[in-house]
């Protein structure tokens, strides 16, 4: 009895997580405007969701994408730039919301390394070519 009560607990735990809240107002309703629909497009593919693996909130279903799908949607309707509403969303989440971060000591490891790691396969097969 007590297996069969763990069983329903694990097999019942992912339909708990999922929310009870309505999507975001905006959050898939695109804007009238076609113009500032495809800016908010743009925009929207090129900022990561949060808590998934590595989807734009473009495409991710998750409920904090809709809600970041519907800020966009709602700040590029207001007037805002893209420009704008990345930084805005960059000091609020930090780069890690970007796909492109900006170079900072911080991110110096992921702009040099494939470029430290093409210098050393040189290397290696130089040193394998003289031989």
């Amino acid at each position: 009895m007590r297996r069969l009560a763990m069983l329903m607990l694990l097999v019942a735990g992912p339909a708990v997580a999922e929310s009870a809240l309505p999507p975001a107002p905006m959050a898939n309703t695109q804007l009238r405007d076609a113009r500032q629909e495809a800016q908010a497009r743009e925009l929207m593919e090129s900022l990561r969701c949060l808590v998934c693996q590595g989807q734009s909130i473009a495409d991710s279903d998750a409920e904090m994408a809709g809600d970041m799908r519907a800020l966009v949607r709602l700040r590029i309707q207001a007037g805002e730039t893209p420009n704008q509403i990345r930084a805005w969303l960059v000091r609020r989440y930090g780069d890690y919301v970007t796909y492109d971060p900006p170079f900072s000591p911080l991110t110096a490891p992921l702009w040099l390394a494939p470029g430290l790691l093409v210098a050393l396969g040189l290397w290696v097969a130089r040193a394998s070519f003289k031989r």
